[in-house]
Parts: structure tokens; sequence; C-alpha cells
């Protein structure tokens, strides 16, 4: 049995949940996320638990067991609480701001990157130099922030003049790589 899988999702009294064939909807006071289930996995709803089920120990079943747990775990936690990431723009001259639902970044383009932020994610600037993006749907939010992310990423090759310039996740370290040696 999938140790992640077979451990039953607790939900809060502000989390309603609703299955329809199979699809299940979780909707709490931060937003409403809906979720197709596979047809390897029962879902079933009762006491206040949504626990996961598979009829066999096939490989795809045991995979998709614990993916589904983990994925019905993340959308109970995104209703209640949401998912923020931030990140940092390091660099001269590099800042960000947000008009209205588009960033704006200068990230030493030749022209200023605009990002349309989608529906459902929170984009604020801090400073013009820290990025939060937040929301309910946490692979959303890991996307945008990936996508932001892919304009200037840190360079591990380079050493001068600014080891540390691009846009960073919060509390990463970029490790540096030895690049060619002139001989």
């Amino acid at each position: 049995m999938s140790r992640i899988g077979k451990r039953p999702i607790t939900l809060p009294e502000s989390v309603k949940v609703s299955t329809e064939g199979d699809t299940i909807t979780i909707e709490g006071p931060k937003a409403k996320l809906s979720h197709k289930i596979h047809p390897l996995i029962t879902v079933t709803v009762d006491e206040g638990e949504i626990v996961c089920t598979r009829p066999n120990d096939t490989k795809e079943a045991k995979q998709l067991h614990g993916l589904t747990r983990t994925l019905l775990g993340n959308m109970v936690q995104g209703v209640t609480e949401g998912f923020q990431r931030k990140l940092f723009i390091k660099g001269i001259g590099y800042r960000a701001s947000v008009d209205g639902s588009k960033l704006n970044l200068s990230v030493g383009q030749s022209h200023p990157v605009i990002i349309e932020v989608p529906p459902g994610i929170n984009i604020t600037v801090e400073e013009n130099t820290i990025i939060s993006v937040s929301g309910a749907d946490k692979q959303m939010v890991g996307f945008v922030a990936a996508q932001i992310r892919s304009w200037h990423p840190p360079d591990p090759y380079v050493r001068k003049p600014d080891p540390q310039k691009g846009i960073f996740y919060e509390g990463e370290r970029v490790k540096l790589k030895v690049g060619k040696t002139g001989a």
C-alpha cells in the first residue's frame, strides 16, 4: 500500500467537498478548485475525511494512488491557506512593477518584458525587486513563478563582475560551476 496514498485527508470545517461522476470539487474560503479523478482510483468523502483507494496493485494504480492523494491534499491546503512563491531580482537596473493584471519586468532585455497574470493568481512587488506570487492552485503558482524566472535565470558559470545576477527563488543558492580554463 502506498504510504502517502493510504493517509486520509482531514477536512477543516470551512471546506466543502462535492463529487460528480469522476470530478471532485473542493470549495473553501479562498477559492473553489476541481480535479478529474483517474478511473483506477476511488475517492470517498465521509466524516470530515477524504480517502483514496485503489482496486489492485498494478504499477499504474500504485503511482496514481499517491499522486491523487497529494493533489487533493494540495487542493484542501490551497482553498484554506493558499500557496506563495517569492522571487528576488538581483542586478543593476533590474526591477519589476505590477500594472493591473500585467507584470512588467526590466531584466537586461532590450525591451521591457510584460507577463499576463492568469486568473486566480495574485502578484505583488515589494521594493521593485521582490516578487510574490500567490494563489490557491499550487501547480499554477509554481508555473507562473517558473515563467517569471525563465526570463533571466542565474548563470552558474559567470563569476565576474557580478556572479549573483538574475531572478532567484527565495532561499536558492547557485553553486558556481567550473568554466573553461585558459592555459
